[in-house]
């Protein structure tokens, strides 16, 4: 003789409450990994706004300043004896070059003419300053 019980009743069910966990810890891993890796990619700089700003579609070189004063070239720190340099050795003959400047709002005004300064002593140059839309 055989007791019948409550669980021999009750169809067969997968717990998918734990398979739901899982697969959002490995989403969380994954978005948090994706962010990390593209702050690292330049200089945090926060642009000052312009309504008259016009995309630029020749850059070519790029130099950083962020709020601690602190320079990067095409995204690497470099030091600002440098610069003119280092530009030169991106510049193709032949071909305009655009050296666009993003300075974080709180650069000095200062800071940011002797970057301009610098960049206008190469010949060929076109200087630009990036600026975010109002």
């Amino acid at each position: 003789m055989r007791l019948s019980t409550e669980s021999e009743d009750r169809p067969p069910e997968i717990n998918v409450v734990a398979l739901i966990d899982v697969i959002f810890a490995i989403l969380t891993f994954f978005i948090v990994t994706s962010l990390s890796l593209s702050k690292t990619e330049g200089l945090a700089v926060d642009l000052p706004k312009a309504s008259s700003g016009k995309i630029q579609d020749q850059t070519k070189v790029v130099i950083n300043i962020n709020a601690q004063g602190a320079i990067a070239l095409n995204r690497k720190s470099i030091d600002p004896t440098n610069l003119v340099s280092e530009i030169k050795s991106l510049i193709v003959k032949d071909q305009p070059t655009m050296v666009v400047i993003n300075a974080d709002e709180k650069v000095g005004h200062g800071r940011v003419v002797a970057m301009m300064d610098l960049v206008q002593q190469i010949p060929g140059i076109k200087l630009g300053i990036a600026t975010k839309r109002k």
